[in-house]
C-alpha cells in the first residue's frame, strides 16, 4: 500500500468529486492522503476533510505565494490550529523566489514561524523551494542551530548538491510525478541515490499528473504510476519502495499512527 503525502484534496479538479477520487485512489491502493494547505482561509475544510475520511490527513500553513496576505498571522494561531486530531504536519512553507508573488522577507518570516511551530510540537515542517535554494538551506541550518525539528522537502526538483545538504541535516525528500518527465534526469539522477529511509512519493494533485497522465488533473491515484517508475528507476520492485516509503511517511508523520 501507497501514501500519498501531500495532495490538494480542496483544489479545483479534486474537490468537486472528491469522494470518487478517494476511492479510485484506495482501488489504486494508496492507502493514506496527506491534504495539504496554503493559507489560513483553507484550514478549516482541509481539517474537516480529514475528520470525514479514514486515513486522510492535515496540515496547517501558509504557502510562500501566499505571505503578504499573511503579515498578521500570529504563532499562536498556528499553535493552535497544529493541536486538530487529523493535523500531523505544518505547511506547505518555505521560498519561492520563481514566481515571487510575495516579498522575500515575508516569505521568510513565515518560514522562520513555521519551523518554530514545529519545534514546539515536533510536528514536520513541509517545505516548498523553488529558485531559492541558497536561503532555504541558510534558514533551515541557522534553524536547527536553534533546536531540532523535523522537516521534508516536498516535490523536489533542486540541485543534487541542495539534496546531499538537506540530507545530512537529516531532512527527507519527497518525489512527485515530475520524476516521470522526459526532460527530468538530473533529478532521476538524484532520486536513484537518495537514501531508502529518507524518501517519501506524493502526487501534489491537481498538478503535475505522472506519465501517463500528462495533460489531465493529477489525482492521488496517480501516487502509484510515481512509485512504479520510481521503483524500476532505482532497481526496486514497487512492493518494496510502497513498503519502506509508506514506512518512512508514518516514521515522520508520526501523529498519524497515533
Amino acid at each position: 500500500m501507497l501514501v500519498d503525502s501531500h495532495c490538494h484534496l480542496e483544489y479545483e479538479g479534486l474537490v468537486e468529486d472528491q469522494a470518487a477520487i478517494l476511492n479510485r485512489a484506495r482501488e489504486a491502493g494508496v492507502a493514506a492522503f496527506l491534504n495539504i494547505s496554503t493559507k489560513q482561509s483553507e484550514w478549516s475544510q482541509v481539517v474537516g476533510t480529514a475528520e470525514l475520511n479514514p486515513q486522510v490527513f492535515a496540515s496547517v500553513g501558509i504557502h510562500p505565494h501566499n505571505a503578504d496576505e499573511h503579515l498578521d498571522l500570529k504563532r499562536e494561531e498556528l499553535l493552535e490550529a497544529t493541536m486538530r486530531r487529523k493535523v500531523i504536519g505544518i505547511g506547505e512553507t518555505g521560498l519561492d523566489y520563481y514566481y515571487d508573488h510575495s516579498d522575500r522577507s515575508a516569505q521568510q518570516r513565515l518560514f522562520r514561524m513555521h519551523i518554530d511551530v514545529a519545534r514546539e510540537t515536533g510536528l514536520p515542517v513541509i517545505v516548498h523551494t523553488r529558485d531559492a535554494e541558497d536561503d532555504t538551506l541558510a534558514i533551515l541550518e541557522d534553524e536547527l542551530g536553534k533546536g531540532a525539528f523535523p522537516a521534508l522537502i516536498h516535490c523536489f526538483t533542486a540541485s543534487a548538491e541542495f539534496g546531499a545538504r538537506v540530507l545530512v541535516l537529516g531532512l527527507s525528500i519527497s518525489i512527485s510525478g515530475i520524476v516521470t518527465f522526459k526532460n527530468a534526469k538530473d533529478l532521476q539522477e538524484v532520486a536513484k541515490t537518495i537514501p531508502r529511509d529518507r524518501l517519501l512519493v506524493e502526487t501534489d494533485s491537481p498538478f503535475l499528473a505522472p506519465v501517463p497522465h500528462r495533460g489531465k488533473a493529477c489525482e492521488p491515484g496517480y501516487v502509484r504510476d510515481t512509485a512504479a517508475f520510481l521503483a524500476e528507476l532505482r532497481g526496486e520492485s514497487l512492493e518494496d519502495l510502497a513498503e519502506y516509503t509508506t514506512r518512512n511517511f508514518y516514521g515522520l508523520f508520526s501523529k498519524a499512527a497515533q
